[in-house]
């Protein structure tokens, strides 16, 4: 729940957030109540001449026409763009509504007097309606709202003091004005806290909505997060991408010879490295299989060669093995493979769902990564065929690999040195 300091949001930014919102989300309610008003205000200025004399009339329909002004332009005002930014447009046109009510109360009361008449049933507009017009239009803005019932109530003492000639009508008065007030001030406070409440909870579950977004797209591709929600199958089939496979060199080995612990630190290291590379060279990361990275260029993330961008993201992630040995402190080997061909990807099952790809282009990349030297890339003709730049790469070899066949390969090594010690070769 987001902290609230003094009635207001401890962040400066959630409450300027709150206050936009709520006053965006009160303003056809705002609407309604100004056009209400406007009704009310037409129907005294057609039931008045019926009742009142000439004189009283005209000055009624002054009041009552600049009363269906201020609500109309007032009205207008909510359509500004920045409306919601200035909350003391409400407080200025409902201080003039309640002014200009004010006075055609006397007039009217004036009248019932003079007739003699008994004030059972008062005539008059209610000044009620304003103070809950501003309760509602206020809400939030506590400070506004106490300063305009403190200019309201001086406004109705000056309009009532001169008229009251005992004291127990003016106790009466302020009695009566007292206690619409108090209702009026706990309306707005108990508008003001149920909407920061929703508010707050609001914010809470939209943080929860984005990582939980940002979660799915981490694992999924946008395009099959949409089909999903859809209900539609996603498969695809793309004609020509490079798979990529790094693989750790000697890591059954190493695993028997560090903690538990520095291991996954070490896996942490290179796939967080990895992950950066594939960020930096557009290249889409598919999944971790156990020391194994798979990334794929040119399926779900565009690039301009595959073949380009794999070899470029090879070199990169092979680059930051001396850091990670002197970071790790233990010998470390990496060795990649890479292969151009056609792939088909998409999601299968309903559970720990991930977007992955099949075919034999996968299976040879990952056939070439074990072949290739410590620390150093082979790539199938293929995806040599596709590159621009080969100029780290030897003559062509050809490998016998398991379940494929002989392959045509070109292999490189990395220009850094090994650093001291061996790397065992065993995977």
């Amino acid at each position: 729940m987001q902290p609230i300091h003094q009635g207001q949001f401890a962040d400066p930014e959630t409450e300027a957030r709150f206050q936009r919102t709520a006053r965006d989300l009160r303003l056809p309610f705002v609407r309604i109540y100004g056009v209400l008003f406007m009704l009310v205000a037409l129907a005294y200025s057609i039931v008045d001449p019926l009742f009142v004399g000439r004189a009283e009339n005209a000055r009624l329909a002054v009041l009552l026409g600049c009363i269906l002004l201020v609500s109309g332009a007032y009205i207008g005002a909510t359509f500004w763009r920045d409306y919601v930014e200035y909350a003391i447009v409400d407080f200025a046109a409902l201080l003039g509504l309640s002014l200009l009510v004010g006075q055609v109360n006397l007039i009217l009361f004036a009248h019932l007097v003079h007739l003699q008449e008994s004030m059972y049933a008062v005539g008059v507009i209610n000044s009620l309606s304003v103070s809950a017009f501003a309760a509602v239009a206020l809400a939030g803005r506590q400070r506004l709202f106490l300063a305009w019932m403190a200019l309201d109530l001086t406004a109705f003492l000056v309009t009532v003091l001169p008229f009251q000639r005992h004291d127990a009508a003016l106790w009466f008065a302020l009695l009566s004005y007292a206690s619409g007030a108090t209702i009026m001030i706990a309306i707005n406070v108990a508008i003001d806290r149920s909407s920061r409440g929703a508010f707050a909870l609001a914010e809470e579950l939209e943080a929860e909505r984005a990582r939980n977004e940002v979660l799915v797209y981490n694992m999924l591709p946008p395009a099959a997060v949409e089909r999903i929600r859809d209900g539609r199958l996603v498969a695809d089939a793309y004609a020509d991408v490079s798979v990529v496979f790094i693989d750790m060199v000697g890591f059954s080995s190493l695993a028997k010879r560090v903690s538990p612990g520095h291991l996954v630190e070490m896996l942490n290291a290179f796939f967080n490295h990895a992950d950066r590379c594939a960020a930096e060279y557009g290249v889409e990361k598919v999944k971790t299989i156990g020391d194994s990275y798979l990334a794929i260029a040119g399926g779900n993330v565009p690039s301009g060669n595959s073949a380009d961008a794999a070899i470029g993201f090879a070199r990169a992630v092979l680059g930051g093995v001396d850091e990670m040995r002197r970071t790790m402190g233990v010998e470390i080997g990496l060795r990649a493979g890479i292969h151009s061909g056609p792939v088909v990807g998409g999601v299968i099952g309903e559970t720990r769902m991930a977007y992955d790809y099949w075919g034999e282009t996968v299976n040879v990349a990952a056939r070439l990564e074990a072949t290739a030297p410590i620390n150093g890339m082979a790539i199938s003709e293929a995806t040599w065929l596709r590159a621009t730049d080969r100029a780290d790469f030897g003559s062509p070899i050809v490998e016998t690999l398991k379940g494929v066949g002989e392959v045509c390969q070109y292999q490189t090594v990395p220009a850094q040195s090994p650093g001291k010690g061996t790397v065992s070769a065993v995977a």
